[in-house]
């Protein structure tokens, strides 16, 4: 949606109007010397740019004939009261871009400018257009064109504000409600303290592991019937059955899982009673918690069995009873994929927008997100932006209780997500059409 070339125009004004007099064929000197000095208000300047500069310009005529060229680019970066204008106009104009023919409050901007230099115009010209006319009026005549228009989005932006992406998979009932109809590709940021303040970092392939929790309950109290009576077993002892599948669930990952591809299973939590402490078989339940991770939806769902049956078949060895709950409807995250296409997108972007320094490739991390719900339904990339700042003292992870961003990073990651956005639409035809040989081979995994 740019609209630099009406600013070019409006850049080339002052200069104009500021230049050298004397020059019969270009401007003559009482055009001049009138816009001058409201230029020179309308800017805050006193015009002495203009006046000093005179004399000291290269001739471009015959002796005697005072035509002087104008130094452009000092002109233009040699004064600040300039370069403020020229901010200021360029950030109205974007701050409401038109489509086609709509042009109304740019037109309008156009001609406050012109007005408050004292340039002549016509308007309207094909609806919202303006011609201005700054010199004497005669010929020779030469002609500056600029657009006013924006450049229309092809196709539609959808905004996720999404809830409950710490815990309560947020994104799976965003899917579930909607909120991906239509949708062909995705993208995501996240802030990461381990890169340089607005240095973007991504990669192809699995990027973050699924992640899973589990919660095994151990009952010990079994009862038989015995000559007409109910007896508790006392040799259930869910104490010893907890301890034989601690060891077990850690033999998973050691004795079943390929070494090249990372798995996680942890048990972290272990609750039990004091009922039993002075002799005998506790009478309440023992509990088991964990979490496990993997980057391939393969062997995370095999993780998920394995730590099912080991749980169940290590506590019937020892006569106990045991029931698991792996909490998916709360905190139950598949792997994070990057489609390869969606991936060099982002590394594309990256690089024209932020130059050579401002992407980096990073590695697979055993962090979740719930992103990944989205990953799974259409093509996505998930892509970090850097807020590491040592002098700033961001430096901690985002749940550590000292974590902070800096915030300068802040311009850079709206103008990156939102060219991202606009660049997929813009390149929409051939990014879909393009082979995704790696993301294949992923999903082939999966």
């Amino acid at each position: 949606m740019e609209r630099g070339h009406a600013l070019s125009i409006l850049l080339m004004l002052p200069p104009l109007l500021l230049a050298p007099a004397g020059s019969s064929t270009f401007l003559e000197e009482d055009v001049i010397l009138g816009t001058v000095e409201k230029a020179a208000a309308r800017l805050g300047s006193k015009g002495a740019n203009a006046s000093t500069r005179r004399g000291s310009s290269t001739s471009c005529g015959g002796a005697g004939g005072g035509r002087h060229y104008v130094a452009w680019k000092e002109e233009i970066a040699g004064r600040p009261e300039l370069a403020a204008w020229l901010r200021g106009v360029r950030h109205r104009i974007h701050e409401r871009p038109e489509l086609a023919y709509e042009e109304v409050e740019t037109s309008r901007l156009i001609r406050d400018e012109l007005d408050a230099m004292g340039v002549r115009f016509r308007h309207p010209l094909a609806r919202t257009g303006v011609v201005a006319t700054v010199g004497t009026g005669r010929p020779p005549v030469v002609a500056l064109r600029a657009d006013m228009d924006a450049l229309p989005i092809q196709g539609t932006v959808k905004l996720l504000f999404q809830p409950a992406e710490e815990s309560g998979c947020g994104a799976k009932r965003m899917i579930e409600d909607g909120a991906l109809e239509g949708v062909e590709a995705i993208f995501a940021v996240h802030v990461s303290h381990q890169h340089p303040t607005s240095v973007i970092g991504s990669r192809t392939g699995p990027l973050l592991a699924g992640c899973g929790f589990f919660k095994a309950v151990i009952r010990g109290e079994t009862e038989e019937q015995l000559h007409g009576a109910k007896t508790r077993r006392r040799s259930a002892d869910p104490i010893l059955a907890a301890s034989s599948t601690i060891i077990n669930l850690q033999s998973i990952v050691s004795r079943e899982a390929d070494p090249l591809d990372s798995q996680v299973v942890s048990v972290a939590v272990v609750n039990g009673s004091d009922s039993g402490y002075l002799g005998g078989a506790p009478e309440e339940p023992l509990v088991l918690g964990g979490t496990f991770r993997a980057f391939s939806n393969a062997s995370f769902y095999h993780l998920r069995r394995r730590i099912e049956e080991v749980i169940t078949a290590q506590s019937r060895v020892h006569g106990c009873e045991a029931s698991v709950d792996f909490f998916e409807n709360q905190s139950f995250y598949p792997p994070t994929v990057n489609d390869a296409r969606m991936y060099g997108h982002v590394k594309k972007v990256a690089s024209e927008l932020l130059g050579a320094g401002g992407y980096r490739d990073v590695p697979p991390m055993m962090g979740a997100e719930d992103f990944s719900f989205y990953s799974q339904a259409v093509p996505a990339g998930f892509y970090y932006i850097g807020v590491r700042n040592e002098t700033l003292g961001s430096v901690h992870t985002g749940h550590s209780p000292y974590f902070m961003i800096d915030e300068d990073v802040l311009p850079t990651g709206a103008a990156f997500h939102a060219a991202v956005a606009e660049r997929f639409l813009a390149e929409h035809a051939s990014l879909m059409a393009s082979p995704s040989s790696s993301s294949d081979l992923i999903q082939q995994e999966l």
